[in-house]
């Protein structure tokens, strides 16, 4: 159960203070902050990324910290385009964490 809820803590951290208000805008592709200069797609990897590390410090899982990179990014931008409100955003992520939980249980034989 510590790797959720480190999971759990961990994005937290990595959604709010780790993201600020810059990363949080610059890796939405409808929103020009640079002047002529595509910057999103390298935001929301970077972000992305962030939580992966997270996750796999959560873990230990190389696996599941790249599913987690490419959730995040997936997810993200899809909020980012408008087709997901905050709130989904939110419950995707958390609910991504509870499949790593779950994969990484399986993996190990436990749930502890």
């Amino acid at each position: 159960m510590d790797a959720l809820l480190w999971m759990l803590i961990a994005h937290a951290v990595a959604d709010y203070p780790l993201q600020g208000d810059w990363l949080s805008r610059a890796k939405n592709k409808q929103l020009d902050l640079v002047s002529g200069e595509v910057i999103w797609p390298l935001a929301l990897l970077s972000h992305a990324a962030i939580h992966a590390g997270a996750v796999k410090l959560a873990t230990g899982s190389w696996v599941i910290a790249g599913a987690e990179f490419v959730a995040h990014a997936i997810i993200d931008h899809m909020k980012c385009c408008g087709r997901l409100s905050y709130n989904a955003d939110q419950i995707l992520h958390l609910g991504c964490k509870v499949i790593w939980f779950a994969v990484l249980a399986i993996w190990s034989g436990s749930m502890t």
